[in-house]
């Protein structure tokens, strides 16, 4: 399919193509559709994975997200945003980055009975943890496996410190769990908006909530006192670049205390998966966008440059951060997230609360 017809766009998915894994020597292709007497079709639905891991908090040393310490209780995410970085780490399970990050699903059963072994280390201090640090631990799977609201009962036990990053409303099952923890300041949500344009998301993150959805999840949040930062991110240039202050406006009238964003970077597979379906999705401004996203990047499309990745530089990154503070500025001065108090941690989980 050239770039300019878009007739073939696969609706309901992120990526449009199950890019090589680098790691595989070998691998299926059909090179000579003509000799088929039938289509090859492959199965679109989504298949679960077990995986009983031997450890579940893991952290990060990188200079620019020093000291993280994150839980993920699935790879891969059904939701099917195309530029997420998460996308690479599935190549290490040997799946593709492209559709099968969005269709097989690893899950993790046992990572709530390991989060209570690592509170329970002789010598642990407690630290927030996040939840989701590289794909969503609220993505549709979620409402049948209640892992993510076995990690929070963990969570609230030991009294540590947790901190979320969703697109989902379902994380308004767990409210009653959540209103707990932000008596004691133990807990941060992060909700990431990219777009306020239904077109955008549709195509952007074809499987995740509306933006009214999850400003919703922001007001609902912030009436039960749970803190909450929008995440404009990514931020594409040429896309949805232009929405920063409508976002963090529509945010803040939501009770929102606090914003962030990145710009978007293509790392690894990703920068294929994004160029293919740029190209299906938008034909119009395809280009443009590419090329405004390498000159946030020193023209190219990956960067991991520590510091820079997240961030870009160059004018069209300096306008963007710019218009950030000033939205910033204007719709959220005064406000900000409390800090977490550390000294309700209850070592050995001591006397579960009466909730449960």
């Amino acid at each position: 399919m050239s770039h300019e017809d878009n007739s073939e766009f696969f609706k309901g998915r992120g990526a449009q193509v199950n890019v090589h894994n680098k790691f595989l020597k070998k691998k299926y292709v059909l090179e000579h559709v003509e000799g088929l007497d039938e289509p090859l079709l492959e199965n679109t639905a989504t298949q679960i994975y077990e995986e009983s891991p031997k450890k579940i908090v893991s952290e990060s040393n990188s200079p620019d997200l020093s000291h993280m310490h994150s839980i993920n209780p699935y790879q891969g995410c059904e939701h099917g945003c195309i530029y997420c970085y998460a996308r690479n780490s599935h190549e290490y399970y040997g799946f593709s980055a492209g559709l099968d990050f969005e269709r097989k699903i690893i899950v993790k059963r046992n990572a709530p009975e390991l989060l209570e072994q690592y509170f329970n280390k002789k010598n642990y201090e407690p630290v927030c943890i996040v939840l989701s640090g590289n794909t969503d631990c609220y993505q549709p799977i979620e409402r049948r496996l209640k892992i993510t609201r076995r990690l929070l009962e963990v969570f609230l036990k030991y009294r540590n410190p947790v901190s979320f990053i969703t697109k989902n409303n379902l994380i308004l099952r767990d409210t009653d769990i959540l209103g707990e923890m932000a008596k004691m300041n133990l807990v941060h949500v992060n909700v990431s908006i990219t777009s306020l344009r239904e077109d955008i998301r549709q195509k952007l993150e074809p499987r995740t909530v509306t933006a009214s959805g999850r400003l919703a999840v922001i007001q609902k949040l912030s009436q039960i006192n749970v803190p909450v930062r929008v995440m404009a991110a990514p931020i594409i240039p040429g896309l949805n670049s232009n929405e920063v202050p409508d976002i963090i406006k529509a945010a803040a009238d939501k009770g929102a205390v606090s914003a962030g964003f990145t710009i978007v970077r293509l790392n690894g597979a990703i920068a294929e998966i994004f160029t293919d379906w740029v190209y299906k999705a938008f034909p119009d401004r395809a280009e443009k966008i590419l090329n405004m996203i390498k000159a946030c990047h020193n023209g190219s499309l990956n960067d991991s440059d520590f510091g820079r990745r997240m961030s870009g530089d160059g004018k069209i990154a300096e306008s963007i951060h710019q218009m950030f503070s000033m939205a910033c500025n204007r719709f959220m001065a005064g406000r900000e997230m409390p800090p977490f108090d550390y000294s309700h941690f209850i070592p050995k989980g001591g006397r579960q609360t009466s909730l449960f």
